[in-house]
């Protein structure tokens, strides 16, 4: 199956969970997070703002920054085509439409590189458990995953796993994959087919 069919099924599964039940499913999966050793001792972070079809982790995020982490979320820069890692602080929490229609921090949150990341939240619309992630056609994140060194971790609903997913050489695999139910950790992570 192409990755336009496999889109297609993705979101006719979402399309079937109420907001009521994704906010459960959110808080599950915030919970299970909270318990990985890799998340509690990672320092510096990339967490995201949840499109309507995504889990929102942003209580793990608010935690993270009392808990003394960096954490930081994506900021498009227009003039480059790509994504910036942009500081979250507990004064800077001003959201802007950014990009595409995605929140995202003002242009005044400070910028660090994407390599002093040490973990990384990924959202996605599909993954498998080799840690191939399905996108949304566009790219960025591919881009972005392509300069972090740390652990990339795939959030996703468990109807979001599938058995394989077509993968092409710039596709960045994940470490592990996180749903309300599972914490996979992926044996290896490849980055291509």
């Amino acid at each position: 199956m192409g990755k336009a069919q496999i889109r297609e099924q993705i979101r006719s599964r979402l399309a079937t969970i109420s907001p009521a039940e994704r906010a459960e499913l959110s808080r599950q999966t915030v919970s299970r997070l909270a318990k990985q050793e890799v998340w509690q001792i990672s320092k510096s972070v990339l967490g995201y703002l949840a499109l309507k079809d995504e889990l929102d982790m942003f209580v793990a995020l608010e935690v993270a920054l009392k808990m003394g982490k960096t954490v930081t979320l994506p900021r498009h820069v227009q003039e480059e085509g790509v994504y910036c890692a942009a500081v979250l602080s507990g004064e800077a929490r001003q959201f802007l439409k950014g990009a595409f229609g995605i929140p995202e921090p003002s242009s005044e949150a400070p910028v660090i590189p994407l390599n002093r990341l040490d973990f990384v939240l990924v959202p996605g619309l599909a993954f498998d458990p080799r840690g191939r992630r399905l996108g949304r056609g566009k790219g960025f994140y591919d881009r972005l995953l392509a300069q972090v060194s740390g652990i990339k971790c795939g959030v996703a609903l468990d109807e979001q796993i599938v058995e394989e997913l077509p993968a092409e050489p710039h596709d960045m695999a994940m470490n592990f994959i996180l749903t309300p139910t599972r914490w996979l950790v992926v044996e290896s992570a490849p980055t291509g087919t």
